[in-house]
């Protein structure tokens, strides 16, 4: 096994268990903010400057335990503007009005090889995410890591494995399980309360179909090569690499796995978690059109089966049927129950009380101090993932793919098993 890297946070540690006094410098002093100690902040760099990163970066920002040193995005106008919002958000909080203690980065191995940094954030597209991921946990800094977790299988099952080898946090930012209503959802259906659970349906949303698209200059700033990473080359144009609610990358398959990576990594992982499949997962997938289907589809081992873009009733986001009721679950606390007073039954002593987060990024935080495991850690993000890609790989080659959830293997496909990994460009090797 390899020998961690001695972190900031490993050392504090390290001296208050052998009684040491210890005094390190910080860039901002704690009165000044208004935060913590020195000593039992958390310093941390951010990665991926775009949309998806605007919430993190604010409660980053807001929080008296946490402190922003760097950002990073290969984009210079997203990463100058990131530079200047967290250190006018510091600078407000000095006597001074002043504040230049944030640096800014095009590549994220500047932000790995800091020993000052406990913990990052990994906020870009889904094809950066296990190679940062890794890199940060072998550096020995903790992890937060946007859904899904990985671009394939194979990467899951690797950063999965280096997260438990090096004792990282790693939490994936599936933010709906720290959710009232979701956790109730799970919970009504772990405990039986609605009977056997036979069919589910959640509503994913389209994207449009990938295009050619022509090539446009690329822009003063912008490392496209480096935003490409480990995927094919194509001609930049920038509903490529844009990120939006309506597709951009997210459309292109070289980069995910369209809608089943966007919602399906939401909804496939509150559906996980409510039929205890938290280590396992679904052994069939079924394309669109399959024997005349309308829907997609996977089934898991008990006949439970999973209907993907059904339009659910009430608007609602997932719907669980059982022999003796349902439950209808979104986000915004909506909660609706058959019969109706499930919604407000309160659990017993005796019934299965899942996890109670206060929120994705809070929960994290909190791990990282007491060192104890977060809400949605690397494995539980790896086996979600899995069923994103799965039903993606069924889609892509239109036919039925059946899978070994305890060997992670796909059954008598040996040429839907080339996609549990993808060719990876050369200089962008994990």
């Amino acid at each position: 096994m390899k020998r961690q890297p001695l972190s900031r946070r490993t050392f504090l540690r390290g001296a208050a268990l052998s009684g040491a006094a210890l005094c390190l410098p910080t860039l901002i002093p704690a009165r000044a903010l208004g935060q913590a100690a020195p000593s039992n902040r958390l310093n941390l760099g951010l990665i991926g400057m775009g949309l998806m990163m605007g919430g993190h970066h604010h409660i980053a920002l807001s929080r008296p335990d946490t402190q922003v040193l760097a950002v990073c995005d290969v984009d210079a106008t997203k990463r100058a503007k990131a530079k200047a919002t967290t250190e006018s958000s510091y600078a407000a909080r000095t006597a001074s009005g002043t504040y230049k203690g944030c640096d800014a980065y095009n590549e994220y191995e500047r932000i790995i090889e800091r020993s000052d940094i406990d913990a990052v954030f990994v906020i870009t597209p889904d094809h950066w995410h296990a190679a940062i991921a890794i890199a940060a946990i072998r550096s020995g800094k903790d992890v937060y890591v946007q859904k899904p977790m990985t671009l394939t299988i194979r990467e899951g099952r690797l950063l999965s494995d280096t997260a438990r080898q090096y004792g990282a946090v790693l939490q994936v930012g599936s933010q709906q399980r720290s959710e009232r209503a979701f956790r109730k959802a799970a919970e009504i259906v772990r405990n039986g309360w609605i009977g056997k659970v036979h069919t589910i349906y959640t509503d994913l949303g389209e994207f449009a179909p990938p295009q050619s698209l022509p090539e446009e200059p690329v822009p003063a700033g912008f490392d496209y090569d480096r935003w490409l990473g480990p995927t094919p080359w194509a001609p930049y144009n920038h509903s490529r690499v844009e990120g939006n609610y309506g597709g951009g990358w997210r459309c292109f398959w070289e980069y995910g796995s369209r809608k089943n990576g966007d919602w399906g990594a939401h909804h496939f992982d509150i559906i996980q978690w409510a039929l205890g499949m938290d280590d396992s997962g679904p052994v069939q997938f079924f394309p669109r059109g399959w024997e005349g289907a309308q829907y997609q589809s996977h089934v898991y081992a008990d006949g439970t089966r999973v209907w993907k873009n059904y339009p659910v009733k009430n608007r609602q986001m997932i719907q669980f049927i059982g022999d003796k009721g349902e439950v209808l679950v979104s986000r915004n606390d909506r909660l609706e129950t058959t019969p109706v007073e499930l919604k407000d039954r309160p659990l017993g002593p005796d019934d299965i009380h899942l996890y109670d987060s206060p929120g994705q990024e809070t929960n994290w935080f909190d791990c990282i101090k007491t060192r104890k495991t977060p809400i949605c850690p690397a494995e539980i993000g790896h086996r979600t993932a899995t069923v994103c890609h799965l039903n993606g790989i069924a889609e892509r080659l239109n036919r039925p793919i059946r899978w070994d959830p305890v060997k992670e293997e796909i059954v008598g496909d040996p040429s839907a098993s080339r996609w549990l990994d993808r060719p990876r460009r050369a200089s962008y090797y994990l």
